[in-house]
């Protein structure tokens, strides 16, 4: 199956890509644009409906925000969300998201470094002495089954 990457911009913008393709993604090198200095663009990839129909194999379950920051950081352990949340994740999580809850960013666009960020532990913010961790929801990808619902 075929894939292509879609970049968006303004019509009136120049600008000189090294690369714009569903292999390489985007690159803007700023020394090859006329005032030296390339935005940052989004990227978006689209493939037929087909490719992602097959691929559609992990169910999600509900957000999870069992901890509010700390002397210590924000700790949403898989171990403490069972506890908390009987029979709520499965026995065998795949796939983790985490974002935090003031502002639904992703958790890796926060610049923030993680302990944990694992569907078999959870997800852990540590404070130190260069970081404060925000406050984070997670949830747990699970292999779908039918008939269950996450």
């Amino acid at each position: 199956m075929a894939c292509w990457a879609a970049v968006f911009f303004h019509q009136e913008e120049s600008m000189s890509l090294l690369a714009k393709d569903h292999i390489t993604g985007l690159i803007c090198k700023n020394t090859d644009q006329e005032n030296k200095f390339c935005r940052d663009y989004k990227v978006r990839f689209v493939c037929p409906s087909t490719y992602c129909a097959d691929q559609q194999t992990t169910c999600w379950t509900r957000w999870f925000d069992r901890d509010d920051p700390s002397a210590t950081g924000d700790w949403e352990t898989l171990k403490e969300l069972r506890e908390e949340h009987p029979g709520q994740i499965c026995a065998n999580p795949i796939a983790i998201e985490s974002r935090t809850v003031d502002t639904d960013a992703p958790a890796t666009m926060t610049g923030q470094d993680f302990l944990h960020y694992s569907p078999t532990i959870g997800f852990v913010c540590k404070n130190g002495p260069n970081q404060s961790c925000q406050d984070y929801k997670v949830r747990f990808g699970c292999p779908c089954s039918p008939g269950i619902d996450m």
